[in-house]
């Protein structure tokens, strides 16, 4: 079997596809190489899995990373260490002086089983890379990922061939796919289709004024978010349309993705930069409409508030437009609430807003998606469509059929529960979020997944950060946004377009606490900063400007004390880094009376008389 499936690897493809690409095709029209080590890559904070893998045509080999449109070989089983595959669709690139295949689409060749890595192969070198030195091996080893390391050699980075079709422009021969886009390639154009452009976004600092706006960007490996700052806001705003598609060419600022402000699964955004290139393309084809990450509708029990996710269902109940006035604001909005049901006994209302409310014709019993809808706790569970946020109705996808089917043959005549009544017990006070040491926290890397851990924690404050412990937030009702001093004695609130005469300070506050286990830093909110302190931010930053001592005397107090703290963590970005952050969602004092009680149970499991 060894020999057979030997004999089907295209030995030399991988050689070709890099540095002979003017034969590739005749050559090599659709490679064959063994798969000789899988490894899934770590996730960026709530980003889709992604995995690399070592791919061999028994001459060479080299690192691969499957796009998470292919992922499906993986979780269906199929692909193995020790498989053979055929690749259908890639992308090559060579990007600081290391050869990288980006894989679109493969078919593993199930029939050739799981073999033992044949052969010897070698690191695949690229024609024109310099090299300082000789490496002391380059073959793939057993117990290493990508073999003994390579030299550090100077090396530009190269736009590859791809196989995911002839390009429609001469001067566009070499697209890359949106999956291959990273901080580390620089020389790059795009092909994508715009599936969401927001509405210009403006801010008044007094620092100064600017404006924003953003697309969101599909090819068919993947989709990417792109923004344009003042300037590029300008000269593109106009040129984007919905559901245009362009070429897009670096130089392009690419940086890790913002998930609080975006639900594409990509690890990674993109910021225009002056010279950035836009073009329509000529060709409108061969680009995917709109790509979904759906959620069941029965599962939103367990999405957290606030997330924002795409959603489809059979559209139960149409609600007619009725007409709300912003308290902030007091600009009317239009709405129209929707009933959407699907096979998982469930059903849920989504509200959406303004042109969209006013324009929805659909009939009951047709097939909805939803991209961008953003979650709420409202009413137990319920979804917002987000402005930047799209509806496609009766989609021509697998997931739309499937509910059609399964709608006109049982749904119809079925019941369905609500999410009413069944709040997040976290938000309502009752999650018995199991008790932690510090040691445990760390040692079961709580906040490493893409939801969020609960937990509590009994400890004491030793130190609190008197830097930034508060900051100015508006006065209205509910909005708590942080506002700009303007200079003039006046504080702006770009969130309610409103100047206030004072703001209302509230914490945001850090606290370094311990338990007999260790150490390890909460982030407080105003509520919880009010029970450390004892007294509210405004009262603090009075003492801050004409007492001093006092200040120091109230910081001084508050260190010590033991209390209970309910927390939350999550994995987040910050300055391009990825970490925990512990975030403290209810506080307590201690109860001595239940901790005496514990105590005693405590003792009397030790049987002692």
């Amino acid at each position: 079997m060894a020999d057979q499936a030997a004999a089907q690897v295209t030995q030399g493809a991988l050689n070709a596809i890099f540095n002979d690409p003017d034969n590739l095709q005749r050559d090599f029209p659709v490679p064959v190489c063994q798969c000789v080590q899988i490894r899934p890559l770590a996730a960026q904070g709530a980003g889709s899995e992604r995995y690399r893998v070592v791919l061999s045509d028994i001459k060479n080999f080299v690192q691969s990373m499957l796009a998470t449109g292919a992922n499906h070989v993986i979780h269906e089983g199929k692909l193995k260490k020790g498989s053979f595959v055929r690749l259908k669709s890639y992308q090559a690139n060579a990007v600081k002086g290391k050869s990288i295949l980006v894989v679109l689409d493969l078919e593993v060749i199930e029939s050739l089983g799981v073999q033992d890595k044949i052969g010897e192969p070698q690191s695949l070198t690229i024609k024109g890379e310099e090299e300082d030195a000789k490496p002391n091996s380059t073959t793939l080893a057993s117990n290493g990922f990508y073999g003994n390391k390579l030299p550090q050699a100077p090396a530009q980075d190269r736009a590859l061939p791809s196989r995911a079709g002839p390009a429609s422009s001469a001067s566009h021969a070499n697209i890359y796919p949106i999956e291959a886009i990273s901080p580390y390639a620089h020389k790059w154009t795009i092909k994508a289709r715009v599936t969401s452009k927001s509405e210009i976004r403006t801010w008044h600092k007094q620092s100064g004024e600017g404006k924003l706006f953003s697309v969101n960007l599909l090819d068919e490996s993947g989709e990417i978010k792109a923004t344009g700052f003042n300037d590029q806001c300008d000269m593109l705003y106009d040129t984007f349309q919905e559901g245009s598609v362009y070429y897009i060419s670096s130089p392009c600022r690419v940086q890790l993705a913002k998930k609080q402000f975006t639900n594409l699964p990509n690890d990674y955004e993109l910021t225009f930069e002056r010279d950035t290139l836009v073009e329509k393309a000529e060709d409108q084809e061969n680009v995917p409409q709109v790509r979904f990450n759906f959620t069941n509708i029965g599962d939103l029990q367990t999405v957290e508030k606030d997330t924002t996710i795409d959603v489809i269902g059979v559209l139960k109940d149409v609600g007619e437009v009725s007409q709300i006035t912003s308290k902030t604001t007091s600009k009317p909005y239009d709405k129209r609430e929707l009933t959407l049901v699907d096979d998982s006994g469930f059903s849920v209302r989504l509200t959406i807003w303004g042109k969209s409310a006013m324009a929805f014709d659909a009939q009951p019993e047709s097939i909805v998606a939803f991209k961008g809808a953003k979650v709420s706790d409202f009413g137990g569970r319920s979804l917002s469509l987000l402005s930047s946020g799209s509806m496609a109705l009766d989609p021509d996808i697998s997931e739309a059929h499937r509910l059609k089917g399964w709608y006109d043959s049982q749904g119809r005549t079925n019941t369905f529960n609500s999410h009413s009544g069944m709040a997040g017990a976290a938000a309502a006070g009752g999650r018995q979020d199991p008790l932690k040491t510090v040691a445990q926290i760390k040692e079961e890397n709580l906040g490493t997944a893409e939801t969020a851990d609960y937990f509590s924690l009994k400890a004491t404050i030793v130190y609190i950060k008197q830097e930034n412990v508060a900051y100015p937030a508006c006065i209205n009702e509910a909005c708590n946004k942080k506002v700009t001093g303007m200079g003039d004695g006046t504080w702006r609130c770009e969130k309610c377009n409103q100047s206030h005469d004072r703001p209302e300070y509230r914490y945001i506050m850090q606290l370094n606490v311990n338990d007999h286990t260790g150490q390890i830093w909460l982030n407080c909110f105003d509520d919880v900063g009010r029970l450390v302190m004892g007294m509210s931010a405004d009262q603090l930053m009075e003492l801050r400007e004409n007492d001093e001592p006092a200040m120091s005397l109230a910081f001084e107090d508050a260190n010590c004390k033991t209390m209970i703290f309910k927390c939350r963590a999550k994995m987040e970005s910050f300055q391009d880094q990825q970490r925990v952050r512990y975030q403290v969602v209810a506080a307590s004092p201690l109860n001595y009376t239940t901790e005496a009680h514990k105590l005693a149970e405590l003792i009397k499991l030790y049987s002692i008389d």
